[in-house]
């Protein structure tokens, strides 16, 4: 299977930064687009930024200008590059994979497991 493991959360205080890292593995023969989502409690998971394959990137209103989204192909491996962050940044943050498991077959999502990120002072 493909698995996606997170890692760089944690506790910042506002105004700071925090670089997000989702790195995939297992059976993969290629990744279409890669994203972060968030989830706040008492909210539904909402799409932070994805990244499509050929390096093309979105945001959402509320993180535009502040977060960078990024990929190392070579690594399979999506970054989240978050600055200037505020209180209202707090959530469990997941990343998402489009992957192909072989040359025949149809893309599937993947999820990672989510990683804690909490902007207080």
């Amino acid at each position: 299977q493909v698995q996606l493991v997170e890692s760089g959360g944690g506790l910042v205080q506002p105004g700071g930064s925090l670089r997000l890292s989702c790195a995939a593995s297992g059976s993969i023969f290629s990744i279409n687009t890669m994203a972060w989502y968030r989830q706040a409690p008492g909210k539904q998971r909402e799409l932070v930024a994805f990244i499509t394959g050929g390096g093309s990137t979105n945001y959402a209103d509320s993180v535009k200008g502040r977060f960078t989204i990024s990929r190392d192909n070579a690594k399979n491996t999506v970054f989240l590059q978050m600055t200037s962050l505020r209180p209202e940044d707090t959530a469990v943050y997941y990343c998402n994979a489009v992957v192909q498991r072989g040359r025949w077959t149809n893309y599937e999502n993947y999820w990672g497991q989510g990683t804690q990120v909490t902007v207080s002072s």
